[in-house]
């Protein structure tokens, strides 16, 4: 499987590496075959992958679902954003899981087991709530396998990081992003079936077994090689990093972007399920078909064409085009928020807004990677991807109260305006982007 996925996107690959402009000698190792890609590691990270994005649609859109069916409050739904602060605020414990290394398995897979098994028994765990009985015990276990994930999602990152070699990051981190795909597909479009259909606790209890699929890559895996050291002390692993970035010119108005670039696309889909539920009338069925199924698609195709883009323009054009198509795509929405349940409309709008939306995280993610120093890969990530999440995680609250006291329109209006400071920041840091980020 994984042979046939590094042969057709080998030449992909290469091509970035070129206009990476990396030596000859890595370019003519990737054009005479794949022999020189570890493909154990690969296989890995792609499992990897798969773990990383199992639990964050089964404490988000189809947590949501499972409350909307229950006739849980708009507001209420709206609070379940708040059960994500987890991802925000793991740089804070990220320094951690370099400076100590657990006595099994080594510093990297040590980490990767821990917080797995911990993430199957607390999912199982949510199958002792209900919304309806007990909807603030489910929330505090919704909020506990947050911070196992968030805790998850810096020990792969680090693993990810440490195992691929210079010419297989790339391909590694493709697939990573695959695995991510697949698994919010099977917790989310998969769930909301199960759920319909064999009852949530259920559906819950047989996404926590699926967690053993990231145990097995974990235990199979090979520990990263060389003498790596820990850092000497906690200060040591805590400080530097942050001090390195602080440092550079322009870095608060940077990390000011990260926050605002996907701000409005945020609260466009924060409630999105409850939107094409209740304020629509759509079935469960046809929500997990079009909203995941459909959406899943789209997705791809704009994380191909993304991809593709983004080795023929430059980093801050990226951002800017892409931009503007994740806004223009809010419109989308808004038409069907006004046309009502309309079938043809829906697939557009869904279609659409995943498709623009994929492209602008391609070249997101590009530039939140070009800003890590190598030296603190793994304390920066967790930084900038937590600020990321900002947006997400606490505009739920704020969704819910715009669409109780006004109407899904102009909820949608208002998403569209949230994406404009973002861009306008984008546009007065492009001299900086034009200096220091990019390779025109």
């Amino acid at each position: 499987m994984v042979e046939g996925v590094v042969r057709v996107l080998l030449p992909i690959q290469t091509m970035t590496l070129k206009n990476n402009k990396l030596s000859r000698n890595a370019n003519r190792k990737l054009k005479h075959g794949t022999h020189h890609l570890n493909k154990r590691n690969l296989f890995v990270v792609l499992l990897l992958g798969f773990s990383s994005g199992l639990p964050l649609a089964l404490i988000g859109s189809t947590l949501q679902a499972w409350f909307t069916v229950s006739g849980v409050s708009l507001l209420a739904i709206g609070s379940l954003g708040l059960v994500g602060q987890p991802y925000i605020y793991k740089f804070l414990w990220a320094p951690l899981l370099d400076r100590w290394i657990p006595p099994l398995l080594g510093r990297r897979r040590g980490w990767l087991t821990i917080t797995q098994l911990a993430l199957l028994f607390g999912i199982a765990s949510m199958t002792l709530a209900n919304p309806n009985t007990s909807p603030t015990l489910l929330i505090t276990l919704a909020f506990f396998v947050a911070f196992l994930s968030a805790t998850q999602d810096i020990a792969v990152d680090a693993y990810r990081t440490d195992i691929l070699q210079p010419q297989e990051r790339g391909l590694g981190s493709t697939l990573t992003s695959w695995g991510y795909r697949i698994a919010m597909l099977v917790s989310g479009a998969l769930a909301l079936l199960l759920g319909e259909n064999i009852g949530w606790h259920s559906t819950y209890l047989l996404m926590s077994g699926l967690m053993s699929i990231g145990l097995l890559a974990s235990w199979f895996a090979k520990e990263p090689p060389g003498e790596l050291q820990a850092p000497a002390t906690l200060r040591a692993a805590i400080v530097d990093p942050f001090k390195e970035f602080l440092s550079r010119e322009s870095a608060w108005l940077i990390l000011l972007f990260i926050v605002l670039y996907k701000l409005g696309d945020a609260l466009s889909v924060s409630l999105t399920t409850p939107f094409l539920l209740r304020g629509l009338g759509f079935s469960l069925s046809t929500v997990a078909f079009v909203n995941k199924g459909v959406g899943f698609i789209a997705t791809l195709l704009g994380l191909l064409a993304g991809g593709a883009l983004m080795t023929r323009i430059s980093l801050f054009r990226g951002l800017l085009y892409f931009g503007i198509l994740q806004t223009s795509a809010i419109l989308a929405l808004l038409q069907l928020a006004l046309a009502g349940h309309h079938y043809g409309l829906l697939v557009f709008a869904i279609f659409v807004d995943n498709f623009c939306n994929a492209m602008a995280s391609i070249a997101f993610l590009a530039f939140i990677m070009s800003l890590c120093n190598h030296r603190y890969t793994a304390t920066q990530f967790a930084l900038f991807s937590a600020l990321a999440s900002v947006g997400r995680v606490f505009i739920g609250p704020v969704a819910g109260l715009i669409v109780t006291y006004f109407s899904w329109p102009t909820f949608f209006v208002l998403s569209l305006v949230a994406c404009l400071p973002g861009l306008g920041l984008l546009w007065y840091l492009r001299g900086h982007f034009s200096e220091s980020l990019t390779a025109e």
